[in-house]
């Protein structure tokens, strides 16, 4: 029986983890034992697109604003964390594995829970699997050690709130902000990185008044839509979807998911939640410390209400590969290129000599470079093979700008050519304006 063709979006996939590996964004986790399922290792160029996603959030969410404080809390907490909110009974997905071939799936993921996906065996009886890694802290095993790998970010801000009151004594309203791992026992982890074991997360628990949520949910919907926008995201391809209350968590109030149209179908890229107290409350009668809010000015006591923006850094950066990721035909030949928007390019700008065997063009080609990496820091120096090469190599990795270094620089007009990535245009532009130069566009 012959195999049914792939679909556009199928093939779109494949080039885009094919091109990640080729040009070193992403890696099979131990890949050399035959890979880890659900992980993934980011490669020089991935590394760099993911800080430049990161950084980009703390400063649009933390440093431009005057009401949060960051957070870098430990991986392993105290068993009890997990106990008070509920993750060590009730953090679980529904399992079921088929009798013929073995295989298991989510069963809330299945079009049909009695038939496998794969070979069209019978599903066995559905049952609960508890997502948490767990693990035992010290030398004697027994379960007062008892730890788990942080299935979120959330619980080490809420747990040092009251920290961050007694240093700070911030005023109502104000956040916490934190980038940092995660893990989940994934049952079928898939989709390249958009499902894995192993993922990190960029959130903010916002710490209200209960009757101002519905201002301040608004507030970071519109900002969390901006975000979208600024990084280079089709918007054509996000969606708002306003969880029912019969599917949000018992915990929330409201709670919106911002979609993307992967290649792999549409799924969750961003959630935002309103989480009422429960935290706080519940962490507050496990652990017996009082975690309420006084108000220096009327003394009210109150426990805070929690708006949640929850970003994952993985699904971003894969969103951006996929918006990114163009095929198209210049100058008569096919190319592939990353159209990133520049400030998520993990190279701004490529130097490249004309000829790298010509040693006055690489000395002059090497002054450029040195100059416009003091200013713009992602600047690569680029002198493998020839320059139709170069030009489709740097296009593939994204890279805005490419300036190339010739004769005429050396003899005649003291200026050197740049290159658009998306237009293919090239322009001479003298190398004591350069530098301007390159700021506006990358502005």
């Amino acid at each position: 029986m012959a195999k049914p063709e792939k679909t556009v979006e199928q093939l779109k996939m494949e080039n885009i983890i094919s091109l990640c590996k080729r040009r070193g964004f992403i890696f099979q986790g131990s890949e050399i034992y035959g890979g880890l399922a659900g992980t993934w290792d980011y490669g020089p160029l991935g590394v760099t697109l993911k800080n430049n996603v990161k950084d980009y959030w703390w400063k649009k969410f933390v440093t431009d604003r005057e009401d949060m404080y960051g957070m870098d809390a430990a991986i392993l907490m105290n068993q009890n964390v997990w106990k008070a909110t509920g993750h060590v009974g009730g953090f679980s997905d529904p399992l079921s594995e088929c009798k013929k071939c073995k295989k298991r799936f989510r069963t809330d993921q299945l079009p049909d829970k009695k038939k496998c996906p794969d070979c069209g065996g019978e599903m066995g009886e559905e049952r609960q699997f508890n997502m948490l890694f767990k693990t035992n802290v010290g030398a004697i095993a027994d379960d007062t050690s008892v730890s788990y790998l942080r299935p979120e970010t959330a619980q080490g801000m809420f747990v040092n709130y009251k920290n961050i009151i007694d240093s700070f004594h911030p005023k109502l309203p104000f956040g916490m902000a934190q980038i940092g791992k995660a893990f989940r026992n994934e049952i079928a982890p898939r989709d390249f990185t958009f499902r894995s074991r192993e993922f990190e997360q960029m959130e903010i628990e916002y710490l209200i008044k209960p009757e101002t949520w519905k201002e301040i949910f608004e507030h970071f919907r519109t900002e969390m839509l901006d975000w979208i926008k600024e990084i280079g995201l089709k918007q054509e391809n996000v969606y708002e979807h306003e969880i029912p209350d019969e599917d949000r968590a018992f915990y929330s109030k409201r709670t919106i998911d911002f979609e993307f149209d992967f290649p792999f179908g549409r799924n969750e890229l961003y959630g935002l939640a309103y989480r009422t107290d429960y935290d706080l409350s519940r962490h507050s009668k496990s652990s017996g410390i009082d975690l309420i809010y006084v108000d220096e000015e009327t003394r009210e006591k109150i426990t805070p209400h929690c708006i949640e923006p929850s970003l994952g850094v993985d699904r971003t950066v894969l969103a951006i590969l996929t918006s990114a990721y163009t095929e198209d035909e210049l100058g008569g030949e096919k190319r592939t290129y990353l159209k990133f928007v520049p400030k998520m390019a993990p190279v701004k700008i490529a130097v490249f000599p004309l000829l790298k065997n010509k040693p006055q063009l690489v000395e002059k080609a090497r002054e450029v470079y040195q100059n416009l990496k003091k200013e713009f820091g992602l600047v690569e120096f680029d002198d493998n093979g020839n320059i139709g090469k170069r030009y489709r190599r740097q296009d593939e990795i994204g890279t805005p700008y490419c300036v190339t270094v010739d004769f005429d620089t050396l003899e005649k007009d003291s200026a050197v050519t740049v290159r658009d990535r998306d237009t293919g245009k090239q322009e001479r532009i003298e190398v004591s304006k350069l530098t301007d130069y390159l700021k506006e566009k990358l502005s």
